[in-house]
């Protein structure tokens, strides 16, 4: 075999060499690569808040939006129809971008906007007032204020008593909730009181003129304690005396 022929065959084998290299790291490629699983995700429409709502507010239509969500996520009492909430009232304040619950919403039969807020128990009481009684106009649902009784006996005679403390405000004139904190004249307060404090609250005003005064959220009732020096009973036959014991 001449040296040319020889040559010609080395080159021949480097080239095969090459190009089975070549195939085989393409095919080992193609084994390597990850297999691409695809997950379908269904998502279906849920009722959520467009704004905020406030406690008591008949709901409308843009006070609400629909959001996709996933539909593992749902829950199967969860509104998916915004006209299943128009007319419905909040029990609660529901804040912008929160998902609607009916556990959030009056039962139904319970009315709109100020019979769902009355607590269990409690009683709406409305009372005239005006611009002195009122506070001049500083009052606002969600306030608490005392509640006095001035009675006048004669000309030159009254008497004033506190007859109630820390009545929470309702609402006033007609509107139980408010986001402007600026004083407005208005003609009636409703409270909440219970059955007997209702009682009490009427009473004293046919008795006399009622006052409003507005209290300090923050500020805690302090319980005073009045001590009561022991006493004993003394008999003697047939009589018997109480004698208080002094220090």
């Amino acid at each position: 075999m001449s040296r040319n022929q020889v040559i010609l065959l080395l080159l021949l084998s480097i080239v095969f060499g090459l190009g089975a290299v070549f195939f085989a790291k393409q095919w080992m490629d193609r084994q390597l690569q990850p297999q691409v699983e695809v997950e379908v995700v269904e998502r279906e429409p849920v009722i959520i808040a467009a704004q905020e709502i406030f406690a008591g507010s008949v709901i409308e239509e843009q006070h609400v939006a629909s959001k996709l969500l996933e539909k593992d996520w749902r829950d199967e009492f969860q509104f998916t129809k915004a006209e299943d909430l128009v007319g419905q009232v909040a029990a609660t304040t529901i804040y912008p971008g929160e998902i609607i619950h009916p556990n959030r919403l009056s039962a139904s039969g319970e009315g709109s906007t100020l019979a769902s807020l009355i607590p269990e128990n409690k009683r709406a009481v409305t009372i005239r007032v005006n611009d002195v009684i009122g506070v001049a106009g500083f009052l606002l649902p969600g306030n608490k204020v005392d509640i006095l009784s001035t009675v006048k006996y004669g000309k030159n005679s009254a008497s004033t008593s506190t007859v109630l403390k820390e009545i929470k405000v309702l609402a006033v004139d007609q509107t139980a909730r408010s986001k402007e904190n600026k004083p407005v004249i208005v003609r009636a307060v409703t409270l909440e009181v219970t059955p007997r404090q209702a009682e009490k609250l009427l009473s004293a005003q046919s008795r006399g003129n009622i006052q409003l005064t507005l209290r300090n959220p923050h500020e805690e009732e302090k319980v005073v304690k009045r001590y009561v020096a022991p006493s004993v009973t003394i008999i003697k036959g047939t009589q018997s005396s109480n004698i208080r014991v002094k220090d």
